[in-house]
């Protein structure tokens, strides 16, 4: 579905862009975009995180993109004392005892001026605002690979709904070009949206986390009914999907919840595969970094690899495509 118009080898790449497609009128919020990706959907990816997420699971390895607001990411080891950080803050967030750096997190407005003043990058802000044509010419320099690889970009998060203006005009924009798009959900999300998405979106990759309804309220904040009824109106309309689920210890490695997954993935034929994916224990090194509440976090949780590999074997056994990590 790309558009016709020739480029102007007189014009810049993004001048180029505003060209084709008209300038950006929409502002998102990204929190990282990362590039060589090989497990976000098919083929070489470039992965766009979007600030924002309706669900508080204490198991999600980004933290930091729950919320919309802007977060201070603060790495101690990094710091080399030079202070150029406390010159330049007005509450008085920033102190030192005995050599080392303290950071007072309840008196920080998240203003950005210490990251800013940070020659060693201890200190960061994450969340950056964006136009969808800046993304998309970031997204655009691997374009090569994806062609190669049968890749293109994705959409995560968070949940990357919540942005659900900017989110459609970077999956338009992104196809207008030819790119191969999936988008990450949780499935907490308004139906509207999903509507709005649905003619550019090749995939979704659609987390399922617990069977039990009482159990996902009482985990992730929010309905599971709410999930299932979406992932029903996506398989109705005929939209490839993939189903991911983070096999988490002490919360969902249980047999119903195995038998759950297959009933889901034997319900929607819309399904093409099934992703078990063992615990990550990244979001545990981010709760020091982004000032977290420890009890909002899983408990020194161990990857569990040898019990993901037993239930891959019994879901292929049962019939279930599942994609190799």
């Amino acid at each position: 579905m790309r558009l016709p118009s020739l480029p102007d080898s007189n014009l810049t790449f993004k001048e180029n862009l505003i060209g084709i497609f008209g300038p950006s009128s929409v502002m998102g919020r990204i929190f990282d975009i990362q590039r060589f990706c090989i497990h976000d959907g098919p083929g070489i990816r470039t992965t766009v995180f979007l600030k924002g997420c309706p669900l508080s699971c204490p198991w999600c390895h980004n933290p930091e993109g729950r919320s919309m607001e802007p977060s201070l990411s603060f790495l101690p080891t990094r710091c080399i004392g030079c202070k150029a950080c406390a010159e330049v803050c007005s509450m008085a967030v920033h102190r030192w005892e005995e050599k080392k750096h303290l950071l007072d997190r309840e008196r920080c407005v998240i203003c950005g001026c210490c990251a800013e003043a940070c020659y060693a990058k201890a200190l960061e802000m994450v969340g950056k605002d964006m136009t969808a044509l800046d993304v998309l010419q970031e997204v655009l320099k691997d374009l090569a690979f994806y062609k190669a690889s049968g890749g293109g970009m994705t959409l995560s998060g968070g949940e990357p709904t919540q942005q659900s203006d900017f989110g459609e005009e970077l999956l338009q924009r992104a196809k207008g070009e030819g790119l191969h798009t999936c988008v990450e959900t949780c499935g907490v999300t308004s139906r509207l949206v999903l509507e709005r998405w649905l003619p550019w979106v090749d995939l979704f990759l659609y987390d399922y986390k617990e069977t039990d309804s009482d159990r996902h309220r009482q985990t992730t904040g929010a309905s599971r009914a709410l999930v299932l009824e979406h992932l029903k109106f996506l398989d109705q309309n005929g939209k490839p999907l993939w189903l991911r689920c983070p096999i988490l210890p002490g919360i969902n490695d249980r047999e119903d919840h195995l038998e759950g997954i297959v009933q889901v993935a034997q319900s929607f034929p819309s399904i093409q595969v099934v992703e078990l994916m063992p615990y990550n224990p990244l979001g545990e090194s981010k709760v020091e970094r982004f000032g977290l509440c420890p009890q909002h976090r899983m408990k020194k949780a161990r990857p569990n690899e040898k019990l993901v590999d037993q239930w891959k074997q019994n879901l292929e056994h049962r019939g279930v495509r599942i994609r190799p990590q």
